[in-house]
């Protein structure tokens, strides 16, 4: 059953240094409150699973939170690469940076395998790539049935999950609209999962059932964080800050100027900045 929380006593209760965690969200609903409450409570040695890490993973790589990223693919979105990232791969500042690299069918099929509760996921893959390679969780299985060669990885089960939603009602449904990407079966592999929301309404009563995505026997904590996917969008509710995406890649790019924006924009900071943030950008009901 879901409790509704701050975002700083949902991240408190639920996740701790080095657990595997799980920040989701594709092209809009990125949970960058939820982040930015990780970053400021300092925690450490964490294994951070997504299908595309954006900014909210370069900063915590380069705040030294992390020690693995499992992934399918790492970057800016729209502008280039994550240079905290590159800078604690290739120099391991500001700590050495454990990657294993998968496709993004694979991450897919890994979060459905954990949701269901299997050891692996099962799937056409990875024919005439060379990745197995470099990654030893890339494995190969013959079907007992036809003979066919398939692909296997391990079931995706984070320790936790947090995802970003437009809507919960009080009796702890989540309602996800737009585009889902892998969030529901991120959500359902987790042993914990944490939503942060744009508001809370009475009911869903005007909306078709099916969607709502998530019921509230699936979700550990709810916090209201308006705004708190900025600078990524939340459909119907605010527009994606691309300036930001731009403005991100010279912050990144040099480590004391990367250090002084955590310190201004998120170490001392609240989940209340995240409303103002995307003020001029929302969207007229």
């Amino acid at each position: 059953m879901a409790k509704f929380l701050s975002i700083a006593d949902a991240v408190a209760e639920n996740l701790r240094d080095g657990d595997s965690v799980a920040f989701e969200g594709f092209t809009h609903l990125i949970p960058t409150a939820a982040v930015h409450e990780t970053i400021r409570q300092g925690r450490k040695e964490l294994t951070l699973i997504r299908m595309t890490p954006d900014l909210v993973y370069d900063q915590m790589i380069g705040m030294g939170m992390v020690k693995k990223v499992i992934f399918s693919y790492a970057g800016n979105p729209g502008v280039g690469l994550l240079r905290r990232l590159r800078d604690a791969v290739e120099n391991g500042w500001p700590q050495p940076l454990e990657i294993e690299e998968h496709s993004h069918a694979a991450m897919a099929n890994a979060y459905e395998a954990g949701a269901a509760g299997l050891p692996c996921a099962i799937f056409r893959g990875y024919r005439g790539a060379e990745l197995a390679k470099v990654n030893p969780n890339i494995k190969s299985i013959e079907c007992p049935f036809t003979g066919e060669r398939l692909a296997a990885v391990p079931a995706i089960r984070p320790d936790v999950t947090f995802i970003h939603a437009q809507k919960a009602d009080r009796k702890g449904n989540v309602l996800v609209e737009g585009i889902i990407g892998i969030q529901k079966e991120a959500v359902l592999a987790a042993k914990r999962a944490v939503v942060t929301v744009e508001e809370v309404v009475d009911d869903f009563d005007e909306l078709h059932p099916n969607l709502t995505v998530l019921p509230h026997w699936t979700v550990t904590a709810i916090a209201v964080v308006p705004g708190g996917s900025h600078p990524s969008y939340a459909h119907g509710y605010y527009e994606r800050d691309n300036a930001a995406y731009l403005e991100w890649d010279d912050i990144a790019a040099d480590r004391d100027r990367f250090r002084k924006w955590m310190e201004e924009n998120v170490l001392n900071s609240s989940p209340d900045a995240f409303a103002a943030r995307v003020e001029g950008l929302r969207i007229a009901a």
